[in-house]
């Protein structure tokens, strides 16, 4: 049955649609009030070109029906959530504000953070990061709560200088010990930190007078830290924490801004450029509801939106939103539309450049290589030095963006010596073997780095395995940098200037430098296995933990400038020392 007859048989009732392109994959969710009048609504009218794009791109609609509005609102996050479809996709700014939080844990801890999925009290968001950052570390050097990530078990250095309670060994402590602190704490983050700063004062002064100018700088840099929290107003206010809502929609773009007004003071956060698919309204009002539902930003005690249907709200959130007319509140809507339109042309540049170096170069690269619409390609690369420890790597890329979840890592098994093709068809072997037998997903291309014979390699395996997909090999020149392309007996030239080039390019270094990282960690591991054996009274799993922590940056460091045994020796003695391995 195809669209326009499916459109027909659509109920006058709430729920989610899901839209899905010719080979089956869901490109776009949404929900509605009603379904029927919601879907016919893409395919009638006059429509923006990336909503045109959109109906160009449905080869069949599927619908679940719910009980109400609040149930297809959260199937839609859900949904969104495992699909991720490509036309639910808006760039944000890439701009996001950290908090300050005090954990919900038995024994509570202060942290900068910018992840609000976490359990506890939330103080922000703050412009400055690294303000921010300072508060947060003052406020540890102030108020002796936990540290640790993970108790130890025995005291530790913050317990000596008193900055911590030390509920690792002191077991009466509960959460009523900390009572007092986190009064204390919610004061100063709340705004009434003049008290504090005036210590802070009295503090420097002295250690001014004494001639402590080291200590007294740090206690400038705290004020400083403190005094910074205080966002400079562009409007007086006084009204309860209410966030606001400002937007600006030109052509297909809806611009969003928000701030965030707390005891008085604003704080902006920048919001984002969405595509607008049908309705705005219901684009501007699914923008906060998953700003507060799914991103978990603590809700306000008052919403601020423009002159907007109400009923376009989620219940929970209507009750908190007003569309002021006059005062003070239509003057703080205003100013926030007015950020929104600042910020439009820089998102919309800044949302094109990146549309360009990756749907239109995935568009050029399906039209040169014959196909109709290429979205994901898998490319390996091979690394061994003078033909030991050869290993390959994958990286894994959909719509022109690489999908780190998805690289894999491969010792060569069956290959001896640096023989790359061979190298290459194992690998390609391994991978699209179990691929096949695990029944998944195969990619729309593979890349291969080199020329004729590893193309042909690799498609001389991926015959023997019955599996079509094709293959293009990337050629570099004599600077190793990408040159050209090598597909069906033909190398292929192609502006350097361009968008297409540009993505080859990328995904070459790509996983050029993935199997680079690969080799030297294996590399390392082999030679550290060696060294370890040497050095007497190390017990076996003594070397394994001291394995685990070859990634740790300042460790690896150490290895590579390693020469002796001796060098080797005396790094696994500092480790064991620092306990690096807990």
């Amino acid at each position: 049955m195809d669209v326009n007859s499916k459109l027909n048989l659509i109920p006058h009732k709430p729920g989610c649609y899901l839209m899905k392109d010719s080979k089956g994959e869901i490109i776009y969710v949404g929900k509605a009030k009603n379904l029927y009048n919601r879907v016919r609504s893409y395919f009638t009218g006059v429509n923006n070109p990336k909503n045109t794009k959109l109906v160009e791109n449905i080869a069949d609609i599927e619908y679940i029906i719910t009980s109400n509005e609040t149930e297809a609102f959260l199937l839609e996050i859900n949904l969104i959530k495992k699909y991720n479809p490509k036309y639910n996709i808006a760039l944000t700014d890439d701009k996001t504000y950290p908090y300050i939080l005090i954990t919900a844990e038995k024994h509570p801890r202060i942290l900068y953070t910018r992840n609000l999925n976490q359990k506890g009290k939330f103080y922000g968001p703050y412009p400055n990061a690294t303000s921010a950052r300072e508060v947060a570390n003052l406020l540890n050097t102030i108020f002796p709560l936990r540290k640790c990530k993970k108790l130890p078990k025995e005291v530790c250095l913050y317990y000596h200088i008193g900055q911590c309670l030390a509920p690792c060994v002191n077991k009466n402590l509960d959460n009523n010990s900390y009572t007092t602190y986190k009064r204390e704490i919610d004061s100063i983050l709340t705004g009434n930190i003049n008290e504090e700063v005036k210590t802070l004062k009295q503090k420097m002064n002295l250690a001014s007078e004494n001639l402590e100018y080291e200590k007294a700088l740090g206690y400038k840099k705290s004020i400083d830290a403190l005094e910074n929290l205080k966002v400079k107003q562009a409007v007086s206010i006084d009204i309860i924490d209410t966030d606001v809502f400002g937007y600006v929609l030109e052509e297909d773009a809806l611009s969003i801004q928000v701030f965030h007004i707390r005891k008085g003071m604003i704080v902006e956060r920048d919001g984002a450029l969405l595509d607008v698919l049908g309705n705005f309204e219901d684009v501007f009002s699914g923008y906060i509801e998953n700003f507060y539902f799914y991103q978990n930003n603590p809700l306000p005690k008052q919403i601020l939106v423009p002159n907007l249907k109400l009923d376009f709200f989620h219940k929970e959130l209507t009750k908190l939103t007003l569309i002021p007319k006059r005062g003070k509140k239509k003057d703080l809507l205003e100013l926030a539309s007015k950020n929104a339109l600042e910020k439009l042309e820089f998102l919309k540049k800044k949302k094109e450049s990146e549309y360009q170096r990756t749907i239109v170069a995935m568009n050029e690269l399906s039209k040169l290589l014959g196909y109709d619409n290429l979205r994901t390609l898998e490319a390996f690369d091979n690394s061994n030095l003078l033909g030991t420890n050869p290993v390959s790597a994958m990286v894994y890329f959909k719509d022109g963006n690489p999908v780190k979840n998805n690289y894999r890592k491969y010792k060569v098994k069956y290959v001896e010596g640096a023989n790359d093709v061979a190298t290459m068809q194992e690998v390609v072997y391994r991978r699209y073997l179990k691929l096949r037998d695990e029944e998944k997903e195969y990619p729309d291309l593979i890349i291969i780095d080199g020329g004729k014979a590893q193309v042909d390699g690799a498609e001389d395996i991926l015959k023997q395995l019955g599996v079509a997909i094709p293959v293009i090999g990337l050629i570099k020149d004599q600077n190793h940098k990408t040159d050209r392309l090598y597909y069906r007996n033909q190398e292929i030239t192609i502006s350097k200037n361009g968008n297409l080039f540009k993505l080859l390019e990328r995904v070459q270094e790509e996983v050029h430098r993935f199997a680079i990282i690969f080799f030297r960690k294996t590399q390392r591991s082999n030679f550290l296995v060696t060294a370890l054996d040497d050095i007497k009274g190390l017990s076996n799993k003594q070397k394994q933990e001291i394995l685990k922590i070859i990634g740790d940056e300042d460790f690896r460091s150490k290895l590579d400038e390693m020469k002796l045994k001796e060098d080797v020796e005396l790094a696994v003695l500092e480790a064991l020392e620092e306990e690096a391995w807990k």
